[in-house]
C-alpha cells in the first residue's frame, strides 16, 4: 500500500459526479466510481482518471438496491486496500404535483437519495480511518423551494442534512468529517443550461447563470482536502445565490 488516498464517488459517470471524480484524481487520489446505466460514460471517466496518472475502478451499482449500495464500498476497499473519501452523489429526481406522485415513485426516490446514501456511508465508515471524509451532494431546494412540485425531491435531499450532522457527531471522535454540498442549477445533460426550463432557473440565482459541474467539484475537493480538517457537520451552498 503506497499511502495514496482513495475516493469513492457514487453516480460518477456524468455531471457533478464525473467532474468530482476527475477533480479528486487531479488532487492525487485513486478513484472508484459507480454507475447504473451508461457503462461507456463511466469508462470514459475512468480513462480520464488514468490519464491523470491515478488508478480507477468502475463499479456498476444501483444506490437504490440495499446490497449494491454497500457492496460498492467493499469492492473499492478490495481493489485499493482502503477508502478515505466517500462522495454520496448518486440521486434521482421526480417532480410533480403532490397528489399525482405514486407510491412506487416515492419508494424509488427515498431508496436512492436517502437509504442508499445512509447504507453507503455506513459501509464506508467501518474501514475509513482518521482523516476520512464523507461528503453528500444535496440540493439548493433544501434552502429555498422554487415552487410547487418539488415536495418529494426536497424531502429526500433534506434528509441528507440530518444524515450529515449525525455522522459528524458519530464519527468526529475518530477524526472523520461529514459535510453536505447544495448545488444550484448546474449545466449537465439532465438539466442543460440551454434547455427549455433553464431561463427561470438561472433567473432565481443572484448570479443569473448555471454553474459548471467543475465549480461544484471544486468545493467537494476543498472538503476532501487538508484545509478542511476542522470543517464538519456543515452545509455549503454552491448555488449562485439561489438562497440569497
Amino acid at each position: 500500500m503506497d499511502g495514496t488516498r482513495v475516493a469513492l464517488v457514487t453516480g460518477g459517470s456524468r455531471g457533478i459526479g464525473a467532474a468530482t471524480a476527475l477533480r479528486l484524481a487531479e488532487d492525487g487520489m485513486d478513484v472508484a466510481l459507480t454507475y447504473v446505466g451508461d457503462g461507456a460514460a463511466a469508462a470514459e471517466v475512468a480513462a480520464g482518471i488514468e490519464a491523470l496518472g491515478r488508478r480507477a475502478l468502475v463499479v456498476r451499482a444501483d444506490a437504490g438496491d440495499a446490497e449494491q449500495a454497500a457492496a460498492c464500498v467493499t469492492q473499492t476497499v478490495d481493489r485499493f486496500g482502503r477508502i478515505d473519501v466517500l462522495v454520496n452523489n448518486a440521486g434521482v429526481g421526480v417532480l410533480g404535483p403532490l397528489e399525482e406522485l405514486g407510491t412506487a415513485e416515492v419508494d424509488r426516490v427515498l431508496a436512492v437519495n436517502v437509504r442508499g446514501a445512509f447504507l453507503t456511508a455506513r459501509a464506508a465508515a467501518g474501514p475509513m480511518g482518521a482523516g476520512g471524509r464523507i461528503i453528500s451532494v444535496g440540493s439548493c431546494v433544501t434552502q429555498r423551494v422554487p415552487g410547487p412540485g418539488c415536495t418529494l425531491y426536497t424531502m429526500s435531499k433534506s434528509a441528507l442534512i440530518g444524515l450529515t450532522k449525525a455522522l459528524a457527531r458519530e464519527l468526529g471522535g475518530r477524526g472523520i468529517t461529514a459535510n453536505v454540498v447544495h448545488p444550484g442549477p448546474v449545466d449537465t445533460d439532465m438539466n442543460p443550461a440551454g434547455g427549455p426550463f433553464a431561463g427561470p432557473q438561472a433567473a432565481m440565482t443572484a448570479l443569473g447563470r448555471f454553474a459548471a459541474a467543475r465549480e461544484v467539484a471544486a468545493v467537494v475537493s476543498f472538503l476532501a482536502g487538508d484545509d478542511a480538517v476542522y470543517v464538519t457537520g456543515a452545509e455549503f451552498a454552491v448555488d449562485g445565490g439561489h438562497a440569497a
